[in-house]
């Protein structure tokens, strides 16, 4: 029979060629395939970063864009809104001055109206008097 050191001797030789056979047609093709599927991760976690940063990027820019053209808006709106109050005081001013004119106007007028009725009710007072006057005399002249 075969001694137990040679047995174990055996065993051992074989438990070596099992581990180069396992190595060979197993465990490299398994690393090489984690390696790749490892590199393949890296490459989109790397790509997914850039992404992410051309994102952040963009939206920065953006963020400035919307900002430049809000205080843009914001200018334009407040030109347009002083335009329009000067607008209106002009307007309002001119309306004034019109209505200022046409009280004037309408004063005159109406001094004028008042001083020809206060002539015509003087001359008719007279009229009227001298009338009465005759009347009660009794004697026309």
């Amino acid at each position: 029979m075969i001694s137990l050191d040679l047995a174990f001797v055996i065993q051992f030789v074989n438990f070596l060629v099992l581990l180069l056979v396992l190595n060979i047609f197993l465990y490299k093709p398994i690393r090489k395939i984690m390696a790749d599927r490892k590199a393949q991760i890296d490459g989109a976690k790397e790509r997914a970063a850039a992404v992410d940063k051309d994102v952040q990027e963009k939206m920065a820019l953006y963020e400035a864009r919307l900002r430049e053209i809000k205080a843009k808006a914001n200018a334009e709106r407040e030109t347009l809104r002083n335009g329009a109050l000067q607008e209106e005081a002009a307007v309002i001013e001119k309306a004034r001055k019109e209505a200022a004119d046409s009280l004037s106007s309408i004063k005159n007028r109406v001094a004028q109206e008042a001083a020809a009725a206060k002539q015509l009710l003087a001359e008719q007072a007279r009229a009227l008097s001298l009338e009465i006057s005759e009347k009660v005399l009794g004697r026309s002249l």
